[in-house]
């Protein structure tokens, strides 16, 4: 198994998407998606859910062409969709859970 840290200082995340370290603090000013923890002294402390919204915008903005801004509202919408998809599917598990415990009480 992989062995994962659970937090990466500021200079490794730009080393991994082989951008300046300007970059990764100007797009945590524009993005309300990433919030990196700051140590005592201050240092960005970036988490594998920040490093997974990382890849996210280095793919809409670098691969993709979308402006910031346009990254922004894209993202909205993902997030917008992805969530009624996620609330959609635990519906269901929970409805099959359901259907399956009263499968068991009918046999008691």
């Amino acid at each position: 198994m992989e062995n994962q840290k659970l937090f990466y200082p500021i200079g490794e995340v730009a080393k991994m998407f082989d951008l300046p370290v300007t970059t990764i603090r100007h797009w945590e000013q524009h993005f309300s998606i990433l919030k990196p923890k700051k140590n005592k002294k201050g240092n960005r402390l970036f988490t594998n859910e920040d490093i997974e919204n990382l890849k996210l915008i280095y793919k809409l903005v670098k691969e993709d062409g979308y402006t910031l801004s346009g990254a922004e509202t894209r993202l909205k919408e993902m997030k917008k969709t992805t969530s009624g998809n996620e609330n959609e599917d635990v519906i269901q598990r929970l409805l099959q859970i359901r259907k399956g415990l009263e499968t068991l009480k009918e046999e008691v």
